[in-house]
């Protein structure tokens, strides 16, 4: 029997320690099948961040398919996916190191398919009949010049890219028919990103692998359409948020509904190759969809249009591929870490194919997110999940109220995850809560809840922060003198907004977030060349709002202490911006800290990366609010405010 001892949040003992959170944090991706043989993608910190092409044979075993020094990742539109595709037993990769593709025959050695230069190249097909592969390639010319994006063939042993599409800002999705005689894309221009608008184009494809003329199905001005699929009789499929959801439809001389409900079947193109449904023979579809925060899987009937929800303990689903036995996803529940899961078709029970990320943990100490909704400005109400503090072994002192970490998520069209974060748990089960919110701008919750945003990034999702801190303020459960907020890239700059700009938060933390919208529009990648002409403003013609909600130019009225943290790679948000905001600070005399990772970018990857982020920022927290670290240790020099 447990006899709790009796601790001040924040200073409880906890059995996850940074290294097993970094350890544990395998990220699982871009599953894909080739035959009755599986492959997923696995990003693993323990091994310095690199991404390894896993595959379970139709035998049950699984091993690596890609060796070191390998690492499968591309970097078009810097964010990436879609970084492999499998064929014939083989693999077509991207290498992280050089952005060249390699084919991988079935146990031999990658071979480079592409010269060398500075060319990317993502969200591959292989073309079985004429082998080739049809995928994305983003050239890199002149600095001062935009890359070009183009859809190109190359051929499986190696040469020049062809190129099959070109004159548009943006291509992706290269999907081939069955019999490979049509091919469907995705194509879009600046200013859209491809979750405002986005056009799906069909054309013939010639025996020698040329393309006819293209016709434009479904997309434009106020319609975003993703994931193009064919089903196994040739008949093409997609998303589309024309009703104002991102729901199913497949093309049948006109786009027709499959499926039309107030739920989202698809997912913000931040990555290439997502997926959330697949063809399970010729008469049904298995499908993901998410209402608010929580993924839910479904079967839907090609004939009878019926959405039929499917049982199962994953309430965050995605990659979803079928097998002929299986549907196979990336999966995660409340208290179950993201794995690789199969659903059997036939029997519909569940089994996990990849390896547990971390040790296991004691129910007792997990704290499991409760969904809330709260009100917030303008009369709307805004959502997020909520954590108590969590610990079997300890509890607070009678009348003592936790300390609250609000999260900031990145995006900003991104959403919480219901799955089990043990970065989240590391936090709760020290004794703090933590509120995730899904603030406006947020997918889950249908097209008018993410365009709330627009003109207004900066003032609504720190309205939402602040309502959801308050929110739990006048419930009793959180302390309204300990209140912190955190977050990263988009979240960080809401993060540095809700500092600057309101008086409610007492610390906060800013991963490579933003301080300077002017020089984010003037210095950003590509992709997101425009993305602030919609949620700020276009520019310069919006100068005056840029600067009014830009933190760097108002930090006379930030006035607590923030942890700053960044990678020296980060081309999306460059270091500069963290240290215009530090040294500004510094000037100031606000107790600050500055973080910088060698060789890390846009996200941490490596193992002593993350760990090392968790405890500086749990010592600068303890610091400011003065309670003990637990576990004995002294606060990293550079954390100390």
């Amino acid at each position: 029997m447990r006899i709790p001892h009796v601790a001040r949040y924040g200073s409880w003992r906890s059995p996850l320690t940074a290294a097993l959170v970094a350890n544990g944090s395998v990220t699982r991706s871009h599953v894909a099948v080739d035959g009755s043989d599986i492959y997923w993608l696995e990003q693993r910190p323990s091994a310095a961040g690199r991404s390894v092409v896993v595959r379970r044979g139709s035998d049950g075993t699984v091993h690596d398919v890609t060796q070191a020094p390998l690492s499968v990742r591309t970097r078009v539109h810097e964010y990436g996916g879609g970084a492999f595709a499998a064929a014939h037993g083989g693999v077509c990769v991207s290498n992280d190191a050089d952005g060249r593709l390699y084919w991988q025959p079935p146990g031999g050695a990658p071979t480079p398919l592409t010269p060398e230069a500075s060319d990317r190249f993502a969200d591959m097909v292989i073309d079985r009949v004429r082998g080739q592969v049809i995928c994305v390639r983003e050239a890199h010319g002149l600095l001062e010049a935009e890359p070009v994006n183009t859809l190109v063939a190359i051929a499986l042993g190696g040469g020049e890219p062809r190129t099959l599409v070109s004159g548009r800002d943006f291509v992706a999705a290269p999907r081939l028919s069955p019999d490979g005689t049509r091919l469907a894309w995705l194509a879009w221009d600046h200013p859209a990103m491809p979750w405002d608008a986005s056009e799906l184009w069909v054309a013939p494809v010639a025996d020698d692998g040329t393309l006819g003329a293209g016709v434009c199905l479904a997309g434009g001005r106020g319609e975003s359409v993703q994931q193009p699929e064919w089903s196994p009789e040739g008949v093409l499929h997609f998303v589309s948020d024309r009703s104002g959801w991102w729901n199913l439809y497949r093309w049948n001389g006109a786009a027709e509904a499959l499926c039309q409900t107030e739920a989202e079947f698809g997912v913000p193109q931040w990555v290439f190759g997502q997926a959330t449904y697949a063809f399970a023979g010729s008469d049904r579809i298995v499908c993901a969809y998410a209402r608010g925060a929580q993924w839910q899987l479904g079967f839907v009937g090609s004939a009878d249009r019926q959405l039929r929800p499917i049982a199962g303990p994953y309430t965050d689903v995605g990659f979803l591929r079928c097998t002929r036995e299986w549907a196979v996803f990336v999966g995660g529940g409340p208290t179950r870490l993201s794995a690789v899961v199969a659903l059997d078709l036939a029997e519909l029970s569940y089994r996990e194919l990849s390896e547990p990320g971390a040790a296991t943990i004691d129910p007792a100490h997990l704290s499991v997110g409760r969904p809330i909704a709260f009100p917030t400005s303008g009369g709307a109400t805004a959502h997020a999940l909520f954590y108590p503090p969590c610990n079997a072994d300890y509890h607070a002192p009678a009348g003592e109220l936790p300390p609250l970490i609000v999260m900031s998520h990145g995006g900003p069209t991104a959403s919480t995850s219901t799955a089990l974060r043990l970065a989240i748990q590391y936090w709760t089960s020290r004794g703090l809560a933590v509120v995730d919110v899904n603030y406006r701008g947020s997918t889950g919750y249908g097209r008018a809840y993410r365009e709330a945003l627009d003109g207004r990034w900066g003032v609504a999702d720190v309205d939402d922060c602040v309502n959801a801190a308050s929110y739990l303020v006048r419930r009793g459960l959180a302390d309204p003198e300990r209140l912190i907020i955190r977050g990263s890239s988009a979240g960080g700059y809401t993060t540095l907004c809700a500092l600057t700009f309101r008086d409610v938060f007492r610390a906060g933390a800013s991963y490579y977030g933003i301080g300077d919208l002017e020089g984010l529009a003037r210095e950003t990648h590509k992709f997101e060349a425009h993305y602030l002409d919609r949620l700020i403003g276009s520019y310069p013609a919006s100068r005056n709002t840029y600067r009014e909600r830009s933190p760097i130019h108002h930090v006379e009225r930030l006035s607590c202490p923030v942890i700053f943290f960044q990678g020296s790679d980060d081309r999306v948000v460059p270091p500069n911006q963290a240290e215009a905001m530090v040294a500004a600070l510094r000037a100031k005399g606000l107790p600050v800290a500055y973080v910088v990772f060698d060789r890390e970018q846009h996200g941490f990857r490596r193992a002593e990366s993350i760990a090392r982020a968790l405890e500086e920022e749990l010592s600068f927290y303890a610091r400011v609010f003065g309670f003990d670290v637990a576990s004995g240790s002294a606060p990293p020099p550079s954390a100390r405010p």
